[in-house]
């Protein structure tokens, strides 16, 4: 109910604001990376790497764009082959670089369970105020919320996820005085592995690779 009224209060916002802003966003759908999200215009989508706790190199999008002069972008990191590009460079490596760098085998699933946290790192990293860390859940998969102010007075909001060893990243940077970008945030949604149909699950999903998945409503 809460998150509701939330994405209620901000369509109230986008509506006084006038209806050629409001008729800007949409509903943008990635069928090929499993999301949905209401996003002002249709994004531009860049093709790039990642580079995880562990170092492995990773494909990656970025789907970016702008309202005024507020910035959006949702960045999507296909973790998928970490389990074969760790588990080929441990076994390749002399016994004593495996000690000295923890780069031993099943070292992916450790990559893979603290995506959410390393990803939220690079943004504590940058040079801005911290001004709150939260867990949470979209459609009832775990995450994780920062907000910074960054040093022009503007503010960041993002937010990390794991769902099927996707690591999705979505960052809304908004002026000084702008409402924050809720419309934006609360409006991340999951699709099934056929791209088409929304899920949302019965019980808090972790991506983990030695858990089961929770139930999904409606099935």
């Amino acid at each position: 109910m809460m998150r509701l009224m939330l994405f209620m209060s901000s369509a109230l916002v986008l509506a006084t604001s006038g209806t050629s802003f409001a008729q800007e966003w949409t509903e943008f759908v990635s069928r090929e990376d499993r999301f949905t999200i209401t996003f002002p215009g249709q994004p531009m989508v860049t093709e790039t790497t990642w580079t995880s706790q562990f170092s492995a190199i990773l494909p990656a999008r970025v789907y970016g764009g702008t309202q005024g002069s507020s910035r959006y972008s949702v960045t999507v990191v296909d973790y998928n082959p970490i389990e074969r590009l760790l588990s080929e460079r441990s076994r390749s490596l002399p016994a004593l670089d495996l000690a000295v760098h923890a780069y031993g085998l099943g070292y992916w699933k450790t990559d893979g369970r603290s995506a959410g946290v390393y990803a939220m790192s690079k943004f504590m990293e940058r040079d801005a105020k911290v001004t709150s860390v939260l867990s949470n859940f979209s459609d009832l998969v775990a995450g994780l919320l920062v907000q910074l102010t960054n040093n022009d007075q503007s503010h960041t909001f993002a937010s990390m996820y794991m769902h099927e060893n996707r690591l999705v990243i979505t960052e809304a940077t908004v002026p000084k005085d702008a409402p924050p970008p809720l419309i934006f945030q609360q409006s991340l949604g999951w699709l099934d592995e056929d791209g088409t149909t929304k899920l949302r699950y019965q019980l808090i999903y972790y991506n983990d690779p030695d858990a089961p998945k929770p139930p999904i409503q409606g099935r």
